[in-house]
């Protein structure tokens, strides 16, 4: 996989895990849940427009925004006391910030797997936040054919 096709704050996002041990990768996961961005406003009393990442091992739920100029806006809400998924949501939610439907889309589906942390959390896990970018993926191909 190349950084041709890796958004520049996702690969600084791979680069920073990959350049810690384990255990400081794990920590830097803490820190990116404790950096999950609030819901705005206008989505905080409509829970009914978020989905439910199943695959999930904690209640995690995401609602995606293409907005009128082709950028993605991923909203995500997680539990503070499951700071893993609360990472894994923070890291997509940073990482795809500001980037195209088009960017959003090209995002390789292994991401979850170039941070490094395979061996510090459990595959579970990783699946989770793989299905993260799944359906994020997803809520964007449908938000583009409905525009």
């Amino acid at each position: 996989m190349t950084d041709v096709t890796l958004a520049p704050a996702l690969a600084e996002i791979r680069d920073d895990f990959l350049g810690l041990e384990q255990p400081d990768r794990l920590q830097l996961l803490l820190e990116f849940s404790n950096e999950l961005p609030e819901l705005p406003e206008r989505y905080r009393d409509h829970p009914d427009l978020f989905e439910r990442v199943v695959e999930c091992q904690s209640p995690v739920f995401i609602f995606v925004e293409v907005d009128e100029h082709d950028v993605v806006h991923l909203f995500a809400t997680a539990p503070r006391e499951s700071p893993t998924t609360r990472g894994f949501a923070s890291i997509l939610a940073q990482g795809l910030a500001g980037l195209t439907a088009a960017e959003v889309l090209a995002v390789p589906d292994d991401y979850p797997q170039m941070l490094g942390l395979t061996q510090a959390v459990s595959p579970l896990r990783i699946r989770g936040m793989s299905a993260l970018l799944g359906r994020t993926k997803r809520q964007v191909r449908e938000k583009i054919a409905a525009a």
